[in-house]
């Protein structure tokens, strides 16, 4: 795919982390960028600094996603692009100690839900209505491709660590929807991956760092190469790959450094 000012990119979560870096990067390329959030006040800020259109969504409720697409639809076009950063996770162990009852607990069920809801369901929401709109568009270049969808999962759907049962298998599941879905959208001509992160100097990983430099320390010296934390940008140098090379297709790219976090 040729990256200019006549693709039309749709970006979840754009006003921070990973997803901010995205669409700057596509800013940057000169892509027509929404940018998808439910922070308003940030997500305004940012859409003006970068020349594009925030949208308000709540990535859990489908009429705010079909609104936000139609929104930057009306404003951009049909979007060849969509980079789906954005997530809702709960969180706890399996089983743990209560010492308000000196008693074990389980994570409650519907910690699990949130996290199927805001991860794994939330990503098949966005990928599947951006299809919708792409599989009407004229196709592009010598392969005929219609559009490309880059979801987000992460490093923990491999290796979770305690406490990520919920995230780790949220993540999981976008992995395990990546192939088919590539396959059920080929004769479309379009290509769905995902990316899967290891640990980036993202907003909670910086607030790991404001309460405790040391634990936020010792995490980047976990990473086999280069020893530190990934930056936004990185990721956001992948996504631009993986709209310019055609052939990546139905994939899972880690991008961590070679870290295997062993549990703790």
């Amino acid at each position: 795919m040729k990256i200019d000012n006549t693709i039309a990119a749709v970006v979840t979560g754009g006003a921070s982390g990973l997803g901010r870096a995205s669409a700057q990067a596509l800013a940057n390329a000169g892509v027509k960028v929404a940018v998808f959030d439910i922070s308003e006040e940030a997500g305004e800020e940012f859409a003006r600094e970068i020349g594009g259109l925030f949208c308000k969504v709540d990535i859990t409720d489908e009429a705010s996603v079909e609104a936000g697409f139609a929104k930057a639809r009306a404003a951009h076009g049909q979007e060849r692009v969509v980079v789906h950063c954005a997530m809702v996770a709960g969180g706890g162990k399996t089983v743990s100690f209560d010492k308000t009852t000196g008693g074990y607990k389980r994570m409650a069920t519907d910690q699990i839900a949130k996290a199927a809801e805001g991860i794994f369901t939330a990503s098949y929401r966005v990928a599947s209505i951006a299809a919708l709109g792409m599989a009407g568009a004229e196709p592009m270049g010598d392969d005929g491709e219609r559009g490309t969808i880059i979801l987000t999962s992460s490093a923990a759907s491999q290796d979770g660590q305690i406490g990520q049962v919920a995230y780790g298998g949220g993540k999981g599941a976008i992995n395990a929807m990546v192939l088919p879905m590539a396959r059920d959208l080929m004769d479309l001509g379009i290509r769905v991956n995902a990316i899967l992160p290891g640990i980036f100097t993202t907003p909670p990983m910086l607030k790991v760092k404001e309460l405790n430099e040391a634990v936020f320390d010792g995490l980047g010296k976990a990473v086999p190469f280069p020893k530190r934390l990934g930056k936004p940008e990185e990721f956001a140098s992948l996504v631009l790959e993986l709209m310019r090379n055609t052939y990546f297709n139905g994939q899972l790219i880690r991008l961590d450094g070679a870290i295997r976090m062993p549990p703790k």
